[in-house]
């Protein structure tokens, strides 16, 4: 329970206060239940498009949603989207070792260059293209199960990359959740992504497309585990290793991957 709190508190902003000391493996053990906090996150994305698109027209629902999203998170990841996206501009001086350490310091400043106001504009305005289309081909009830899968999967992205990954410094959340995250953590986050998905399909899912369903699970599970792994790779070799803020990019980043894959299984695989 302890864990589930905070992971609800790292993600959201729900008013959750974990009391008493908490741990460097406590912490770390919550990435198990971010899965569960992302499908908070979504199930109000869901109830929020049931009750908007009755009321304005697709465009209009897609924003609002969008809204909602970015909301409940805090703007949390967007936040280490645009710094991320600002330190990979960071031109190379030819010298690697003094190019990260560049990097990291530009992760530092608060104020959010053009590379980065490009990358926030571009991820929202992917998410909402791509929303707009769902609602404009697919029925209300697979939309809403799109919503509310999607912050799932994209909170449980970043978790195989804290597995895989090293601290990129010596400071830092992101560096407690890397440094302590176990295999144990990595499964239970993965069974919790799997049993929330199966809840969807119940509902929805498997009436609507069939056995299919599971094979889109399979593929979302395959192609986020390498886009995770194949992150640390390309975070290390820029960077050093992962930074919270890495994780955050990764899980905004997801987002889209997650909209653009069950954009193209409910095309042509339905």
């Amino acid at each position: 329970m302890k864990q589930m709190l905070l992971a609800l508190q790292f993600l959201t902003i729900i008013p959750v206060r974990v009391g008493g000391d908490v741990s460097e493996r406590e912490i770390a053990q919550s990435a198990a239940f971010f899965p569960l906090a992302g499908a908070l996150q979504g199930l109000l994305a869901a109830l929020s498009a049931l009750v908007l698109v009755k009321v304005f027209s697709p465009e209009i629902t897609s924003g609002l949603v969008l809204l909602v999203l970015i909301i409940c998170n805090g703007g949390f990841d967007l936040d280490g989207l645009a710094d991320t996206a600002d330190a990979l501009a960071v031109k190379s001086t030819g010298n690697p070792q003094a190019d990260k350490v560049k990097r990291l310091a530009v992760m530092k400043d608060s104020a959010v260059g053009s590379i980065g106001a490009v990358a926030l504009i571009m991820d929202i305005f992917l998410k909402f293209l791509f929303i707009r289309q769902l609602f404009l081909i697919h029925s209300l009830y697979t939309c809403m199960s799109v919503l509310f899968l999607m912050p799932a999967f994209s909170k449980w992205a970043p978790v195989p990359a804290m597995y895989h990954g090293a601290p990129a410094r010596a400071d830092g959340l992101g560096r407690i959740f890397i440094d302590n995250m176990k295999v144990n953590t990595l499964i239970l986050s993965s069974l919790v992504l799997v049993v929330i998905y199966i809840a969807a399909a119940e509902l929805h899912l498997i009436g609507a497309y069939g056995s299919v369903s599971v094979t889109l699970l399979v593929i979302l599970l395959a192609i986020f585990y390498l886009f995770s792994t194949a992150s640390v790779r390309f975070f290390r070799e820029r960077f050093g290793g992962l930074t919270g803020d890495h994780c955050g990019a990764l899980s905004e980043i997801s987002e889209i991957l997650f909209l653009a894959v069950t954009t193209i299984w409910l095309q042509h695989f339905t």
